[in-house]
């Protein structure tokens, strides 16, 4: 009888242990196990970030605010607000929550460009009650690299301190001119590893993640229906990509390591950069693009309705468009000049700051627009994606450049924008540093060796057989 009682009691005892067993997979895990902290501090290359459930963190999850007509996310990044030199630190966009993945990452990637720098970092939420972690990312002007320096070295104490982990053991993926230009500064500073990756291939890793994995980050834009979300796609080949840095070059993409530089141009956000310091009081970029939200180009340009006095509906022009960037400027001259020998100024003469930003802003969007088309028209690609940190989310920078692209295309072809824009070739960095086959569901990378091994294996058994 004992005995049975006995029995009764273990098995009680080892369904309500199996009991526990269940309830703990099913409770989302919080913490790192030992192992999995040694093992990818020992060889952080083995990291697979874990990408299941992924979004980005933002106050409104229903619709991306836009702040000043530029895309924003109501808060500034771990309060960081310059360093008041007029520079620099840049939360300028969400940060993205990968709620599966938990094990260490030993590594920062940056993209250091002509005229920005661009960091990703991933961080372990280690105080709070939620799985997983986030990647974040920050941006500075390149003239204030030392600022990207000294934040590099503070998330280097923080992983020594968290992890517990050696400096040899951390490394920075960086890309872009600047992580030749700055190697030696970025290595000495931070006495790690500077591993260095081709910019054209980071941005395309970069972008292929944020199409296939991250939901609400790519949209269209239009005047009618403004930020349009697309899904997540897995079959995404062939696409231009339209990357405006400083310059902008344009990549036809066919694959995940398949790509060719078709063609750019120097007038890109550099460009408008430099004009608008010479021509307006404006000391930033964000200075720039938020006086032409409130600008008015028509003081400037010369439309189709100054010359035609209507649209020219025969070629399909409205009397909005611009007939020439800038064209008024030298009749408001001569008025001036006349003024300043007694004579009378026109009502219709002055522009402001504001007014010149926005048509130089419309001048190198369009520019960018019709080269695009054109790209896109000579290589036989309909998907063509805005990348790079010129757009910011800007209305009309989007706009301009959608409506170009449906302009000249009589709707074929379908222009796409991403709220980390400006992060393709930092992404892609941070991306470099995985094994291959790691998880993606668009990575097709490591496939021919796969197919290889597959084909060689089907031989062996057909011999066998």
């Amino acid at each position: 009888m004992t005995s049975a009682v006995g029995d009764h009691e273990k098995a009680a005892a080892a369904d309500a242990d199996a009991d526990e067993r269940r309830d703990q997979a099913r409770r989302p895990r919080t913490m790192t196990s030992t192992e999995e902290i040694d093992n990818t501090i020992t060889r952080p290359g083995s990291v697979r970030i874990n990408v299941k459930g992924a979004f980005i963190v933002d106050p409104d999850t229903s619709t991306p605010a836009l702040v000043n007509g530029r895309q924003g996310n109501g808060r500034q990044g771990n309060g960081q607000q310059g360093n008041g030199r007029g520079s620099p630190t840049h939360h300028e966009t969400s940060d993205i929550r990968l709620p599966n993945h938990t094990a260490v990452v030993s590594h920062i990637a940056v993209d250091i460009g002509g005229s920005l720098v661009k960091l990703v970092y991933f961080s372990r939420e280690a105080h709070s009650t939620e799985p997983g972690g986030r990647l974040n990312f920050q941006s500075f002007e390149t003239d204030r690299v030392d600022d990207c320096v000294e934040l590099m070295k503070s998330l280097r104490d923080k992983q020594l301190e968290l992890n517990g982990s050696r400096p040899g053991e951390l490394c920075v993926m960086a890309t872009g001119g600047g992580a030749y230009k700055f190697y030696d500064k970025i290595r000495e500073a931070l006495g790690v590893d500077v591993l260095r990756e081709d910019e054209m291939e980071c941005l395309i890793i970069g972008l292929d993640f944020f199409i296939t994995e991250i939901p609400r980050e790519v949209f269209t834009y239009s005047e009618t229906d403004p930020m349009h979300f697309v899904g997540p796609r897995e079959t995404i080949y062939p696409y231009l990509l339209v990357n405006i840095g400083s310059g902008v070059s344009f990549l036809k993409v066919t694959g995940p390591r398949s790509y060719q530089r078709v063609g750019g141009t120097s007038l890109g956000g550099g460009t408008l950069w430099g004009l608008l310091s010479l021509l307006t009081g404006a000391r930033t970029f964000d200075d720039m693009l938020d006086q032409a939200g409130y600008g008015d180009n028509a003081k400037v340009d010369m439309l189709v309705g100054d010359i035609y006095g209507t649209d020219y509906g025969k070629i399909g022009l409205k009397n909005t468009a611009i007939a020439s960037s800038f064209g008024k400027v030298f009749r408001m001259k001569h008025a001036a000049e006349a003024a300043a020998v007694g004579g009378t100024v026109p009502a219709d003469v002055g522009f402001t700051g504001g007014d010149i930003s926005r048509s130089l802003l419309y001048a190198i969007s369009n520019n960018i627009g019709q080269i695009a088309y054109l790209q896109s028209q000579i290589h036989n690609l309909s998907d063509i994606y805005f990348g790079g940190s010129f757009i910011r989310g800007h209305r009309q920078t989007m706009n301009t450049l959608s409506y170009a692209i449906k302009f000249w295309s009589k709707g074929e072809k379908q222009a796409y924008f991403l709220r980390h824009e400006g992060y393709l070739g930092a992404v892609g960095a941070f991306l470099k540093r995985q094994p291959k086959n790691w998880g993606r569901r668009g990575s097709l990378e490591g496939m021919d060796e796969t197919l290889e091994l597959r084909r060689s294996v089907k031989a062996k058994e057909g011999l066998a057989a």
